[in-house]
Formats: structure tokens, sequence, C-alpha cells
């Protein structure tokens, strides 16, 4: 078949992957000058199944409302935006009910379980170098956070994913970098999850797929979706028609889906990041993290990549992608100084924003449309590098019309109606 893919971000290059290697003839449409420019960008990177999970959950609410009163709360609100997220926000508080939030968390803990599979196929297979290291541990800084994660711990053990729990000592001989002066009371460990650079796996994935005969097509922005007996992409002003078309379009799919009159409750949740070198000093090889360390107080990662570190958090509603909130990367710096003091030169730091293109309730929307020829693979939110492989490889199977490897139930579209 020809298949238009719609976006090259990191799921939009994974799925034109899989599509390419069944053997269909493939056209990429984005609208920057190469892939993974938006949302994948500068991501924090981390690959954890273990810890993929909706951010709708019980007493999340509350919590939230908490973090709004800190100078330095993990989540932001900015201004006038935010009224028009009110609906998308009601639907998020309704998800946070235990019964939807349990069957939408183990939902994409099986996709993101896929896709820990696929990636490591692909990166054996293709011999792919993206930076990635071995390693997750969530740091808990007091005895009453200890005692929030227990529940969390016992959801891993049966479902079975490795962990280990570790008093601070142990903990700081796993990350020997750890700053001896900030207070820690223990740490879960996940051993077999990890990190990677989401940007250069997309590149070297692009190059792989472009050899398979797909065509990338960049700085075309796509105007409509024709549905019809064919799909067709309406893109520079001329009409293409398709046997398939795939949204991976991220938060850009507003438009599209309207030209469909496909109503997803679809909206972008901003995240920020800072990036720079690490410090290289003779006698201290363990200036910054090993792999990848995640503060549970402040929802903060910082992960190593290569010599470089990348500290990655904040959730901010109704923002804009022109205007940063000083208050939230002041919050990444804090948790950055507070566990790894020096270890990164402040003169080359790069800062980035980005729209994780999220649904209220947690899981992507993966499959048909219910229009002929039109698939989506949208709404990720903070999870779309670890569900990308996955996420593609079960859209593909689609295409295909076999069966797909894994329950659809929680991750249709019929779902969010």
């Amino acid at each position: 078949m020809r298949v238009a893919v719609i976006g090259a971000g990191i799921v939009g290059v994974t799925t034109a992957f899989e599509l390419a290697a069944d053997g269909h003839e493939v056209v990429v449409y984005e609208r920057r000058g190469s892939v993974a420019a938006e949302t994948s960008f500068a991501n924090a990177g981390v690959l954890a199944p273990g810890y993929v999970m909706p951010s709708a959950a019980p007493g999340m609410p509350l919590k939230l409302m908490l973090q709004l009163l800190r100078r330095e709360g993990a989540l932001t609100l900015d201004g006038l935006g935010v009224w028009g997220q009110m609906p998308w926000l009601w639907r998020w508080w309704r998800a946070c009910r235990p019964g939807v939030h349990a069957t939408n968390r183990a939902a994409m803990l099986r996709l993101a379980r896929l896709s820990q599979e696929r990636l490591a196929t692909l990166t054996r297979t293709l011999r792919l170098d993206y930076e990635h290291s071995r390693g997750y541990t969530v740091l808990l800084r007091s005895e009453r956070e200890l005692k929030r994660s227990r529940q969390g711990l016992k959801l891993l053990a049966e479902l079975g994913v490795p962990f280990e729990l570790l008093d601070a000592g142990r903990a700081r001989q796993v990350e020997p970098g750890l700053n001896p002066e900030t207070a820690l009371r223990a740490a879960v460990h996940l051993p077999q999850d990890g990190v990677g650079n989401c940007r250069q796996f997309a590149q070297q994935l692009k190059t792989e797929t472009v050899q398979r005969g797909a065509d990338f097509r960049f700085g075309v922005e796509v105007e409509r979706i024709g549905a019809g007996g064919t799909p067709s992409v309406v893109a520079s002003g001329s009409e293409e028609r398709f046997d398939a078309v795939v949204l991976c379009s991220g938060a850009a799919s507003a438009p599209l889906l309207q030209s469909l009159r496909l109503k997803l409750p679809l909206a972008p949740v901003w995240g920020y990041a800072v990036t720079a070198p690490l410090r290289q000093l003779e006698g201290y090889p363990d200036l910054g993290p090993r792999s990848a360390v995640f503060d549970e107080r402040y929802r903060v990662t910082v992960s190593r990549l290569g010599q470089r570190v990348r500290v990655a958090g904040s959730s901010e509603i109704g923002g804009r992608a022109d205007r940063y909130d000083e208050r939230a990367l002041g919050m990444l710096y804090r948790v950055l100084e507070d566990w790894f003091p020096g270890a990164f030169v402040p003169t080359q730091a790069q800062r980035w924003k980005g729209a994780r293109p999220s649904l209220p309730d947690g899981p992507p929307v993966l499959g048909a449309s219910g229009l002929p020829g039109v698939w989506l693979n949208l709404g990720h939110g903070a999870s779309g590098w670890a569900l990308a492989c996955g996420s593609a490889r079960v859209l593909a199977e689609q295409v295909a019309g076999r069966a797909a490897p894994l329950d659809m139930t929680a991750l249709g579209l019929e779902r969010l109606r």
C-alpha cells in the first residue's frame, strides 16, 4: 500500500520505519526541517516501562493543587490559556478514579513493555548507538515519600517489573555522584530500564527508513486530510491520494482532526528541559549521573547523555511555545544542584520547552479512526519515547490487517467518547 505518515517526531519516525519495513510505499510529511525537531527534541530520554503511568491517578488532584501553592512546584498554570483547557481538566479529574487509573496504567505498561522489546530488537539488529545506558533510580527524599511509594512498588511486583528498594547508602553506590549533603531516605532502582538520546535514535532510524524506500518531505505543512473512498493529503496547495494516512502529528493535530470532523480531547502539556556539558575534572569521574535519576518530590529527571547532562520536568497547562516560566526553569536548576552540584557548565546550558500531546486519561489513541484509510497514533504525553516503538509496531500490524500483539481495549478511540 501507499501510506502517508503525518509528523516526523519519534512516533512518526518509528511508525514510518515499521510500515516501510513491512514493504509499504511510505511518504512522511514534516513541517520542520528535520526529524524530532519539536516534542522529541530534548525530552528526558527515560526508557522506564515500570514508571510509565497516567498523570490522572488517585490523590493527584489534591497533590497538584498543593504544587500550585509552592514557589517551585511541578505544575504551573499559564494565565488565560488555562480556561481553554477546562474541559480537558474535567476529563482528567474524572480519570483519576482508582478503577479507571488501574485500567489505564495496565494498558500503558503493556504497551511500554512491548516497546522496550521492540527497541532492543531494533538497537541490536540495526546496530544503533544513541547514548543509551542501563539503570533508572527514583530518589525518595523523606519517610513520607517512601510510605507513599509502597502501593506503587506493590503494583510493580504484581506486574513482574524488576526493581530493588535501596537504602540511602546503597543508592549512593549505584549513583556515586549524588550529593552527600542532600537528604535521601531511600531509592527505587530499576536495573533493566535506562536512558537514551531520543533525537539521535530518531535520526538514525530515519536513515534506515529511507534505505527501505521511504520519502521524507521536510518543510511541508499539511493543510488538511481529505476523507472518502481513499484518503488524501492536502499540502502546499496540492492534493495527493493514498491508500492510508496515519496521523502522528502530536500537539499539531488539532486542525487536521477538525478537517476530518474527529473530536479528540488532545491538549499540549508543556515540559521544560536544560541540557549542558558535564564538567571534566581529573579524579572526579562521577560528577553527574551514571544513567538517570528521578526526584519524586519535584517530578524532575536528571539524565546522562554521553558527556552531557539533561534535567527535565514540570507540567505547564495553558502555555505557549514562546513564553518561558522562569519558576519552572528555576526548579530544574535547583534539583540539579541538589543532587549533582557543580556537575555541569552553566554558561553552555541550552534551555528548551516542548508540548507533550496528552489525552486526559493517559494512554495514547492507537488504531483506526473510523474513517476509511485514516489511522491515529496520537496522545503519548510525556511517555512518547518510552511508547513509540511499541505503538509503531501495533499500528503497522493493524494497517496490514493482522491482529495487534496486545489488548487494544484501552487504546482505542471509542474509550474517549
